[in-house]
């Protein structure tokens, strides 16, 4: 538990995140933390992780706690530890001692968290138990698959309108994500040339956030088959023809979250077709990038990159067209079928358990169309607002030897330039990008993404 590392600035910033709450909405809120989950007996659990949306206001990682928040106040409601547990876990904080440090202003057992509950909303937590509670306490089904109804969508609506920009506590705690993570793909870059699986990578940049007592915001993507968006094995071997990608980012003790992704030569020299589609995918980065500012609509930011892999596709021969009208019709989308990016705060996919409610501004509604559908965020830019930039290339065979897809764009593809560009299966590069003022900061700036200093880090 991070008590020792609290102070004044924490409190007030608590404080002031409460009253900036207490601005939007005239009920009160009753925010759980959740509780540990047994992996196959009770005492054998996965590692816990707090509601993002108690971290924000509480600050701590508390398990098995619930705050109140009203009128600007905060009341703490959890269990002082058992006496028994010092035998196992050492002496723990007790609910005072806690309470203290977060700035509440009563401090309660959770059991009689019951007498508290009138008139108040809440948001669901992940965990069975927890919503479980939340239903039974509230008298109403609150369901972490169901879109929050009444006091409890105001509840959420006013939590997004303070999570979507970032006060300066939490920006400190991002930078430090940020740097933490940059030096886990240098390290994991460093360690290609000697490592034989993709586990041995993943292992080299997930010590870096371990050794700066950090976890990761999500699970590790270390793979050659850069094809599959998500994929989460690692047991293949490298060779000196593949691709690694890299989708790996930290997580601070307090929950807030980093996400990048850079793509290297296992054999640390790209051939000439993988430099040829990188620089493309690098192009659409920069641009997007370059277009950030506040008040640009985010799914402009979408279609410049979706309209720079097009040109780029056309010039290296593998598109056929005018670029505008084959992303009018998604043909980009067959090697870039992923929005360019997300929100980034406490959570990787920042407040996405409120569904589309923080990522769409109000009044919006996802694209049926391929190439939008996938898109996470749809708001115009604010200063404040960490966002990811990630375009990619892709060759999924289950989109690219579809019937309908070969007999739908047989025109506007060169399937046999296509072919000479076999050696690259998937590429990706991700930056954190923080709007502001003035246009906007990369906060992993300080790990480079071109195609040469890229060679450099692998070949240390």
């Amino acid at each position: 538990m991070l008590i020792q590392q609290t102070s004044s600035s924490l409190v007030e910033t608590l404080r002031q995140r409460r009253q900036r709450l207490a601005n939007l909405i005239d009920f009160p809120a009753i925010l759980w933390s959740g509780s540990n989950s047994p992996r196959n007996f009770p005492a054998n659990s996965f590692p816990f992780r707090a509601s993002s949306h108690f971290l924000y206001f509480a600050g701590l990682p508390l398990s098995n706690a619930a705050i109140r928040l009203e009128g600007g106040k905060l009341e703490l409601f959890m269990e002082d530890p058992s006496p028994s547990s010092a035998l196992w876990h050492g002496e723990m904080p007790t609910r005072e001692e806690i309470a203290e440090k977060i700035g509440v202003d009563v401090a309660r057992p959770l059991t009689e968290l019951g007498s508290w509950i009138e008139n108040a909303a809440t948001i669901a937590v992940q965990d069975a138990a927890t919503w479980t509670q939340q239903s039974q306490l509230l008298n109403r089904w609150i369901l972490p698959q169901s879109p929050p109804q009444g006091i409890d969508l105001e509840l959420a609506k006013a939590i997004v309108f303070l999570r979507l920009t970032h006060d300066e506590a939490a920006l400190a705690e991002l930078r430090k994500a940020a740097a933490v993570t940059v030096k886990a793909h240098k390290a994991g870059m460093a360690a290609t040339p000697q490592a034989k699986l993709e586990a041995e990578v993943r292992a080299a940049m997930e010590g870096v956030m371990i050794a700066n007592n950090m976890t990761t915001s999500y699970n590790s993507i270390v793979t050659v088959c850069g094809e599959v968006l998500h994929n989460e094995q690692y047991h293949h071997n490298l060779q000196p023809g593949d691709l690694l990608l890299a989708d790996v980012g930290a997580e601070t003790e307090t929950g807030w979250a980093a996400d990048v992704t850079r793509t290297w030569p296992v054999s640390g020299k790209f051939s000439s077709t993988q430099r040829d589609i990188y620089n493309v995918v690098l192009a659409a980065h920069d641009a997007c990038i370059a277009k950030i500012y506040p008040g640009v609509d985010y799914g402009d930011i979408h279609l410049l990159a979706a309209t720079v892999i097009a040109e780029g596709l056309v010039d290296l021969g593998i598109l056929q067209g005018n670029p505008e009208y084959l992303v009018e019709i998604d043909a980009h989308a067959l090697f870039f079928p992923h929005g360019i990016g997300h929100l980034l705060g406490l959570d990787v996919h920042d407040m996405e358990d409120l569904g589309d409610l923080a990522g769409y501004e109000e009044g919006r509604t996802r694209s049926d169309r391929f190439g939008l559908g996938y898109l996470r965020l749809n708001r115009p830019l604010r200063p404040g607002m960490l966002v990811t930039i990630e375009p990619g290339f892709y060759q999924v065979p289950a989109i690219l030897n579809d019937a309908n897809v070969r007999s739908k764009y047989q025109n506007v593809i060169n399937w046999q330039r296509l072919s000479e560009f076999a050696d690259v299966r998937g590429i990706r590069i991700e930056d954190d990008v923080l709007v502001t003022a003035e246009g906007s900061e990369v906060l992993t700036a300080a790990l480079p993404n071109d195609a040469n200093s890229v060679e450099n880090l692998v070949n240390i």
